[in-house]
């Protein structure tokens, strides 16, 4: 096995997946392992709710993987969306002192300025610039520009803390080390959207099992997100009140679920199949299939806002399991009217795999292959003693990377990379000593200062000079005597 390669990990609403690949010097991606993991018992609509389970989850698909690949894991990325996610706007204003040239230290003053808002209950995991006001001009980069006023646009992506607590009490009781946290939604953009669509605007729709994930783009820039709890489970739970078990529910969904059905194709004496002694009505099933489907449609056109609706040129791109489903595009159509719809059945990346999970297209790896992607640390550690268990403590406490050696200020943080709860703390200790020091200095400067001054003050002092009169009078005198 190769010596060096990547480790990511989506904690889904459904599965968990973990995915190991390297990456080759003409810029594909070879995928070396891939495995799953049933989800359903810790997390629920991409967030943890079960912390232990979790972790067992995690253990598991790491050992599974340092099985194939006969190599210690020694750290891995991660992806994090899930329900709570969603952005909101935030302005920072700073007045200056005439006109005064804009610097970068008073971009990143107004950036960490964004970072250190506070929201009840909510943590800021990135920070999308949208633009900055500079007096009455919009500029998406501000530094050499004279004014008196500038204004920082920003979008921020909040989740609950509960949520981002949970999370890194998974990687931290499995004892697993993060290379990297991103957030999923902006990685799985960066692998299926094209720059054209980023450019002249558009929505990205990630249909999963129990969430539907929304980005909106527009000039380059990310503009909206959020997370609507209703994903294509919702569906086959409808399905099973036509009173069945889930399990065939959601066999009858993929067998024969359709996202649009013109009414005069539809027969009114035609059965579906439950079982051998059991029917369905047609109509009745598609009507439950298009009524939910309906409302996922309408919450997600909810969340485009206002000043885009007629602004996506770029069209709605659709991914995830859910845009699998039959005339998905047509059903999207038909609600927003944007007849610009496109399936991303895969990333852009080129990848090299012939596993059957990768080699599906079915737009379900998506969002695992582009945090592969996004990944730069190597992963590898040492190869696995055939003699030793399997599933003993092998794995390094602390992978030795250069990121993990200073934790990054807020400014520092690359788009959609989200900071651990320990990188959070180091980088606090490290402003608080950085503050220290300063503040010693300036004590130090002030107590110099202040000694100077009473030096000056006292060879000033009219008995100082008087002393020194007397005394070179009384030199004076001496030498004459001699």
């Amino acid at each position: 096995m190769p010596k060096e390669f990547i480790v990511a990990i989506e904690l889904g609403s459904s599965k968990m997946t973990g995915i190991a690949g390297k990456k080759n010097l003409d810029g594909s991606i070879q995928v070396l392992a891939c495995v799953r993991e049933d989800a359903s018992a810790c997390i629920r609509k991409g967030v943890v709710y079960n912390i232990d389970k979790t972790a067992q989850c995690i253990t598991s698909i790491v050992n599974r993987l340092e099985k194939q690949l006969k190599t210690v894991v020694t750290q891995v990325y991660v992806g994090v969306g899930g329900q709570s996610i969603r952005s909101v706007r935030n302005l920072i204003s700073k007045d200056l002192a005439g006109e005064t040239l804009v610097t970068q230290e008073m971009v990143i003053e107004l950036m960490d300025a964004n970072r250190n808002m506070k929201y009840p209950d909510q943590e800021i995991l990135d920070a999308a610039v949208q633009e900055y006001k500079v007096d009455s001009q919009y500029q998406l980069d501000p530094v050499g520009i004279q004014c008196s006023h500038i204004d920082g646009n920003f979008l921020n992506i909040l989740q609950r803390k509960t949520f981002y607590k949970n999370l890194n009490k998974c990687f931290e009781t499995a004892g697993i080390n993060v290379a990297e946290m991103y957030l999923a939604p902006l990685a799985l953009a960066d692998s299926v959207l094209t720059e054209a669509e980023r450019r002249s605007g558009c929505a990205l729709v990630d249909l999963g099992a129990d969430t539907t994930t929304v980005s909106v783009y527009s000039k380059n820039v990310l503009r909206h997100l959020a997370v609507i709890p209703l994903g294509s489970n919702n569906i086959t739970k409808d399905i099973a009140s036509l009173q069945m078990e889930e399990g065939d529910a959601e066999k009858m969904k993929l067998k024969y679920a359709s996202a649009y059905t013109d009414n005069n194709e539809i027969d009114n004496n035609m059965k579906y199949s439950i079982d051998q002694d059991r029917q369905v009505e047609v109509r009745k099933f598609i009507e439950i299939v298009e009524g939910r489907l309906e409302e996922i449609v309408a919450n997600v056109w909810c969340q485009v806002p206002e000043e885009y609706c007629d602004k996506l040129l770029g069209g709605i791109i659709l991914t995830g399991g859910g845009s699998n489903m039959k005339n998905i595009e047509k059903a999207f159509m038909n609600y927003t009217h944007i007849e610009k719809i496109r399936i991303a059945k895969f990333v852009t990346q080129s990848i090299i795999s012939t596993l059957p999970e990768i080699t599906a297209h079915d737009a379900m790896m998506n969002t695992v292959l582009g945090l592969l992607a996004k990944g730069d640390i190597n992963c590898a550690g040492g190869e696995i003693n055939p003699n030793v268990d399997l599933f003993g403590p092998q794995r390094p406490s602390q992978p030795e990377t250069p990121e993990q050696r200073r934790a990054r200020q807020a400014s520092e943080i690359p788009a959609g990379v989200i900071r651990t709860q320990d990188e959070i703390r180091r980088a606090e200790e490290e402003a608080q000593r950085k503050k220290e020091e300063e503040e010693r200095r300036a004590r130090e400067e002030a107590e110099a200062k202040a000694r100077e001054e009473a030096r000056r003050k006292k060879e000033n002092s009219f008995w100082n000079k008087a002393f020194k009169g007397l005394k070179k009078f009384g030199e004076k005198m001496i030498e004459e005597e001699e």
